[in-house]
């Protein structure tokens, strides 16, 4: 199969990368079903912009970095702040619904963090709302080919020559049918990743089950920089022992949280801020409390039986339907919940047009890395969505004019897929795939999650190279896409790992006991390529 631009993921990072070059041949290739599989469907609080007069650039900017730790990319965050009023306004003409206040002004609504009220929404399915109308707009393009459980396991790269110099260039990726096996390619002149993140290393996740960092892998196989690696973010808030997330939505609407002994204690992490605290001080208060006996059952209460009732069930209404499947009603008892993983501040190192260091691979959504530094603000991800999604969108459909010979790869590629076929044959001896996984996602857990220390993080990378050299039992598809899957976990665990015995500071979402403070010798990334991670000190 030959397209003029292939766009990898199904979330609304794709969806919005496909809308701007959808006037060309496109291919998208999702893991599972394109726009229910991806995060983005799941999300739900809201869409940063800046609207209000009152509200302004500077602050939104400012916002993004401190809250970032200050090791953000700091023209990517000028170009979120910039261009999200737009892109918000252009998810309106694609046919987006958003709530309004009683003047017709857009709802906007506080969130963790932020200095202004600049947080708009659609109730508390905002994610939805937005892949909704993203997916009913796509329906115009005629040229557009969606390929759905669909998995992809080795990006199309060779190196050429241009101007007098050799340079690495993307010319598409091979794939996996998950339902039936096939392996095959799909050539392309440009290429977008948009596969999101890798909450799926770790057991308990808001991530859906595709989510185990599969563009971090095949890209970083491949000579793409990543940065920021350590950086993952613990969202405070899961509905406890599930992952399910309750959305910053509940504590922007006031919710309080409160410990077995019924105190009210962000007043002694965050006085100022209690619980519109950043993400990752919520997140450390609350295992805190857990870790020092004053959680109940493993978690913390999040009330919100003082709102109105009419409040709950029009702005939290999935919160409100959530939990009463499972025979809590919110507006009279409160919600029991403790940390989840959720989002990947780091990612494939891109510049503002979402170019890689790879000619032809666009990068954008989650996938991508440097926007959010050491911690991502609520509300930042979906407007990245949009805004990155349509750079992509754009500078892919501008790369895919030029010409561009892609036969030269295609020997290379079929000897790569008959090789991997071979494996594919099964073997009758080796471990569950399935409890190699879990031991990996429960090491994870154990030692490089919220809090960390080198002695754990050793210990980690021990184990997991030892699941690395473990050998996998293979009958049928299935087991042969979780083999692939559990090599892209392994190599993704390892980075996140290397990553975070290098820094040696505590900052945002990256919390080491044996560095608790912040160290300014540290500002800067950390950016993993060909083998290495390399620090680069921001000025």
């Amino acid at each position: 199969m030959i397209t003029d631009v292939l766009i990898i993921g199904g979330g609304g990072a794709a969806a919005r990368a496909a809308i701007e070059c959808g006037q060309k041949n496109v291919v998208i290739a999702s893991k599972g079903l394109f726009g229910k599989s991806g995060c983005t469907v799941m999300a739900e609080g809201g869409y940063n912009a800046v609207l209000n007069e009152k509200d302004s650039f500077e602050k939104h900017y400012s916002d993004t970095m401190k809250g970032g730790g200050y090791i953000n990319d700091k023209k990517l965050v000028d170009v979120l702040v910039k261009n999200a009023p737009n892109e918000f306004k252009n998810l309106e003409k694609f046919g987006c619904i958003f709530d309004r206040s009683e003047s017709a002004e857009f709802a906007q609504r506080p969130f963790g963090g932020q200095s202004f009220n600049r947080t708009c929404y659609s109730g508390d399915r905002t994610g939805h709302e937005m892949i909704a109308g993203l997916m009913e707009y796509l329906n115009k393009f005629e040229r557009i080919k969606i390929l759905e459980d669909t998995m992809a396991i080795k990006l199309i790269v060779d190196e050429v020559e241009e101007n007098g110099k050799k340079l690495k260039k993307c010319f598409g990726a091979v794939f996996l049918d998950l339902l039936n096996g096939d392996i095959y390619p799909v050539y392309a002149k440009s290429t977008i990743l948009a596969t999101g993140g890798a909450g799926q290393i770790y057991p308990i996740t808001s991530n859906p089950k595709q989510k185990v960092g599969d563009g971090f892998a095949i890209a970083y196989r491949e000579g793409v920089e990543l940065v920021d690696m350590e950086m993952v973010q613990f969202h405070p808030t899961g509905m406890l022992g599930t992952g399910i997330l309750v959305t910053e939505a509940v504590r922007g609407e006031g919710g309080i949280l409160y410990n077995k002994n019924k105190e009210r204690f962000m007043k002694n992490y965050d006085s100022k801020r209690m619980e519109l605290s950043t993400r990752d001080v919520v997140a450390k208060a609350i295992y805190n409390e857990i870790q020092e006996g004053r959680g109940i059952d493993g978690g913390v209460y999040l009330d919100v039986t003082h709102l109105e009732p009419e409040v709950i069930k029009e702005k939290l209404e999935t919160m409100f339907s959530q939990f009463k499947l499972v025979g809590v009603d919110i507006r009279k008892e409160p919600m029991k919940v403790a940390p989840t993983a959720h989002h990947f501040m780091g990612g494939i190192k891109i510049n503002e047009d979402c170019e890689t260091n790879i000619s032809g691979l666009f990068a954008c959504g989650e996938v991508a890395g440097g926007l959010h530094g050491a911690n991502r603000l609520g509300g930042n991800a979906l407007a990245e969505t949009q805004v990155f999604g349509s750079i992509a969108g754009r500078n892919a459909l501008n790369y895919a004019e030029e010409k561009i010979d892609i036969s030269k790869v295609y020997d290379s590629v079929e000897k790569y897929i008959e090789k991997l076929k071979n494996t594919f044959k099964g073997s009758n001896s080796g471990n569950n795939v399935y409890s190699l996984i879990d031991e990996l996602k429960n090491t994870m857990w154990d030692f490089v999650s919220i809090s960390r220390d080198e002695n754990g993080l050793k210990t980690a990378l021990e184990k997991i190279n030892e699941i690395a050299g473990k050998k996998v039992l293979i009958n049928g598809v299935v087991d042969f896409s979780k083999k692939l899957e559990l090599e892209n976990m392994v190599l993704v665990s390892k980075i996140v790992i290397n990553s975070a015995l290098l820094r040696k500071e505590s900052r945002g979402a990256h919390f080491r006991n044996d560095y608790p403070k912040t160290n300014e010798e540290c500002t800067g990334n950390f950016v993993a390529v060909d083998g290495k991670i390399n620090f680069v000190k921001i000025e």
